[in-house]
């Protein structure tokens, strides 16, 4: 069997093990906000943090970088990949609410769980408006650190500027319900 094709068949199986885990999820009400309150998981996310920020990325042309640069300030972290359709969907809202909340000081950036070449081929047909680093599929483990344990795409985590957690959503996210959450920072 050749690589290509093994390659074919592990992205068929994760968009379709994606699926089950996201209509599981929104089968069981979709609420995947968490806050700050459930105590329980809070120091599990500020070594999450820790590890986002020591993760080894590169920019889409493979420069090695550093995620400690966003230390301080309030950011929104999406874990994504090409072949993600409900990743590719939310770009657009992701982009517009980036331009939006700029102003306030929160940076938006996209942690792409893919290929180094799939992502710079992707970006070359749709721009979007905040940085895009590549993290490879170790970015499903940083992922996990912040408590996506399924591996779903996409997944979004907002760490205000003090490096506390403030929310997650696994699935795509409903701009009004991020608003409310950026507003709150």
């Amino acid at each position: 069997m050749n690589t290509k094709r093994i390659l074919a068949g592990v992205a068929v199986a994760a968009v379709a093990a994606g699926g089950g885990v996201l209509a599981g999820h929104w089968a069981g009400g979709g609420n995947a906000a968490v806050t700050n309150a459930d105590a329980a998981s809070v120091t599990g996310k500020q070594d999450a943090v820790g590890q986002l920020w020591s993760a080894a990325v590169t920019n889409p042309d493979g420069k090695p970088q550093s995620l400690a640069i966003y230390k301080g300030k309030p950011v929104v972290v999406n874990f994504w990949a090409s072949w993600c359709g409900p990743c590719v969907e939310e770009m657009p809202e992701l982009s517009a609410l980036q331009r939006e909340y700029a102003k306030k000081g929160i940076q938006f950036v996209g942690l792409g769980v893919d290929s180094a070449a799939n992502i710079k081929t992707f970006l070359k047909k749709v721009p979007v408006d905040y940085p895009i680093y590549i993290a490879g599929f170790g970015g499903a483990d940083v992922a996990r650190a912040f408590g996506n344990n399924a591996g779903g795409l996409p997944y979004t985590v907002v760490i205000d500027a003090n490096g506390a957690v403030r929310a997650t959503k696994l699935g795509q996210i409903k701009p009004d319900e991020l608003r409310h959450t950026l507003d709150a920072l």
